[in-house]
């Protein structure tokens, strides 16, 4: 009973200190406090990393897509790497932030950025590499997986399915998790020696490469706006016996996707604002309702 409750004590003490640090941490730091690089992770330590990538999307939501997540896949290494609690907080604070990465591929920007908490870079380059990689990361993922090798297994598990072979869903399991669990791991370490042998690079030139990181994240959320934002208008200009598409006539020639572009900015600014959100989903819903049945969209 002794030692139990030495244990509880112990655990609430830490957990008052984890509290507290969470309540005076500095969200607008840029840096950590201890700047001093912390010591090299194992193998094991990637390892449980990769392990724990396959709960990348347990906690998948709207708000901040798998963000939950990820920071679940670092956490064991980022208390190895922050001795202070102000600096994991804010570390943690950081990776709370939202994340959307192919599940298969994850592992190779967890261990980029694995390597950077390891030096201490500024939380500042950290997200810049986040946000420029994830985009490219999420393409390479759905052509290597979803477009090539899963229609591949398929293909083979299904056809030795028709034939009457139990082997067939048997195979197909073993050729596309062969690829999936060789790449989860083996980009988990590939990445995080990149990340190491890149720290000179990141230490000498780390305001280039965080504009070089925000340019690239800018170009992939522009090209996301204008895939997967669809906005238009059914409106006509009429000006005499003349009628003119206010959507083809004028604002495709003005700029192509001009109303997704400003309809995202606007839900931007309401985010700078304070709106959660939840709250500008339902408010995106309303105006789509709204806007289709008094044939403004």
């Amino acid at each position: 009973m002794g030692f139990n409750a030495t244990e509880a004590e112990l655990a609430a003490k830490a957990d008052k200190r984890m509290q507290q640090a969470l309540a005076t941490a500095d969200a607008s730091r840029d840096d950590y406090y201890d700047s001093t690089p912390a010591e090299p992770l194992s193998t094991q330590d990637i390892n449980r990393m990769a392990w724990r990538s396959l709960a990348l999307q347990a906690s998948f939501n709207y708000e901040r897509m798998q963000a939950g997540g990820w920071l679940f896949t670092l956490i064991p290494a980022l208390r190895k790497i922050h001795r202070q609690p102000e600096d994991l907080s804010n570390s943690m604070r950081m990776h709370l932030e939202f994340l959307n990465v192919h599940p298969f591929d994850v592992t190779f920007l967890s261990g980029i950025v694995l390597a950077m908490e390891q030096n201490k870079e500024k939380l500042s380059t950290i997200r810049a590499v986040k946000v420029a990689l994830m985009g490219p990361l999420g393409g390479i993922g759905d052509a290597m997986f979803w477009l090539t090798w899963l229609p591949i297994c398929a293909g083979i598990g299904a056809s030795l399915a028709l034939e009457g072979s139990l082997f067939g869903p048997i195979l197909f399991l073993l050729l596309f998790n062969a690829l999936h669990f060789g790449l989860r791991f083996g980009l988990a370490h590939y990445g995080y020696r990149t990340g190491l042998g890149a720290l000179h690079l990141l230490k000498t030139s780390t305001k280039k490469i965080s504009h070089a990181a925000s340019i690239v994240g800018m170009s992939v959320i522009g090209a996301l706006i204008a895939s997967y934002v669809h906005l238009s208008t059914p409106l006509q200009i009429h000006a005499g016996a003349a009628r003119i598409e206010l959507q083809t006539g004028v604002l495709d020639k003005l700029m192509p996707n001009l109303l997704p572009l400003g309809f995202t900015l606007l839900v931007y600014s309401l985010m700078k604002k304070g709106f959660s959100p939840v709250k500008l989903i339902g408010l995106t819903v309303v105006f789509g309702v709204l806007g289709k049945l008094i044939g403004f969209l």
